[in-house]
Formats: C-alpha cells, structure tokens, sequence
C-alpha cells in the first residue's frame, strides 16, 4: 500500500462543483492499494495514521498525533502514486490494484478510521476530484506498508 499523508491547516474534495468532504486542521491521505495489498495491511496503514506524531507538542517538536490533536482526517483514493515513469514520458499504471480491489481496501480505510477516530472524512472513489489544501508546515511524508 503507497500512501502520501500530508499535515494540513484544511482541505476539502470537490466533485463536479460540489464540496463532498472538508476537514480543518488535520491529515490529508493519499492512497493507493497494490495488488497484493490485504484488508490487514489497510487496517495497519490506519493504526500508523492516528498514531503519526507530526504536530507540534508546546516546545515546538513534532510530538503529537491525529489523536492527541483531535484532527479531521481527509482519505482520497489515489491510483496514480503507483505510477511507474521508468519507461518514457507517460507514466504506467500497472503497479495500482485493479479497480474492485483498490475500492474495497479504500472503503476498508474508511470504515477502520472512523470505527477509531471521530473526524474522518472522504473523497468518492474514482470520481474526478479536485483536492484543496493547506498544507501545514509543509510536512508531507510518504509511507509504503507491504505484507
């Protein structure tokens, strides 16, 4: 499983015009399931998620988690971070899950984070979305989770 998580001020996914999710202060995941990829390895990337300590405690060190702050947390399927661009100019796709698995591992992450954590917002699987961010810091950390 690919993820990028970035901290945010705010962030919100429109669709065709419409705001469908909207978090404040918070973490913005951007996730692709890979083939192999288990509903355990989804419910891992979710355990690391709420524990994460990137905000800040009072002596200014990243020491917090999503937890402790009582962020939103903002989830938007994303296949593209699988893209392979080793072979030319047009990146490849294969690497990404097929369609049915990559929806049920998203909505797996989904239904996890908000059986463990109150603010959890989502973007609509493979819908053209557009993302607006804040990004905080910036701090934007990339995690890969295998079995």
């Amino acid at each position: 499983m690919i993820a990028l998580v970035q901290r945010v001020a705010q962030a919100r996914v429109e669709v065709a015009g419409r705001t469908v999710a909207s978090i404040g202060r918070g973490l913005l995941l951007f996730m692709c399931a890979e083939p192999a990829d288990t509903p355990a390895l989804a419910d891992k990337l979710v355990a690391k998620l709420l524990k994460l300590r990137v905000f800040s405690d009072e002596a200014g060190k990243m020491n917090r988690s999503l937890v402790d702050v009582q962020g939103g947390l903002l989830i938007v399927s994303q296949f593209t971070l699988a893209a392979d661009t080793a072979g030319g100019n047009r990146p490849s796709f294969t690497a990404a899950a097929p369609a049915e698995l990559g929806r049920q591992l998203y909505e797996r992450v989904i239904a996890t984070a908000k059986a463990s954590h109150a603010h959890v917002a989502s973007g609509e699987f493979g819908a053209d979305m557009q993302v607006r961010l804040v990004n905080d810091g910036p701090v934007t950390i990339p995690i890969t989770l295998r079995d």
